[in-house]
């Protein structure tokens, strides 16, 4: 299964780095979530947007990961020259993720 299947992403940027908040559309989906997405996979997955370290923060009180992505917007918004300066698209990669 593809991770979009179960759960929903944004994204959010600040400088050169881009946080991925990531919740299933049902609670009882979290633990799959929190067993399977961990910050290597991501890190793997997105290794072609991503070049610096990528951290992984539970919130199991809202059902919800958040990955901070270092390195991840070739130098932010207002140097880079990338089509995605912001790195929404991040987010839609992220949910490729096979489990």
């Amino acid at each position: 299964m593809l991770l979009h299947e179960i759960a929903h992403c944004r994204a959010g940027d600040k400088g050169d780095t881009s946080t991925l908040s990531l919740f299933p559309y049902r609670d009882d989906d979290f633990p799959l979530l929190a067993r399977e997405v961990t910050a290597e996979r991501v890190r793997e997955h997105l290794a072609g947007h991503i070049r610096g370290e990528v951290l992984r923060y539970e919130l199991p009180n809202l059902c919800g990961l958040q990955f901070t992505c270092r390195q991840a917007l070739d130098g932010g918004v207002t140097t880079s020259l990338a089509l995605d300066t912001h790195g929404k698209s991040l987010s839609s990669r992220l949910l490729s993720l096979v489990l």
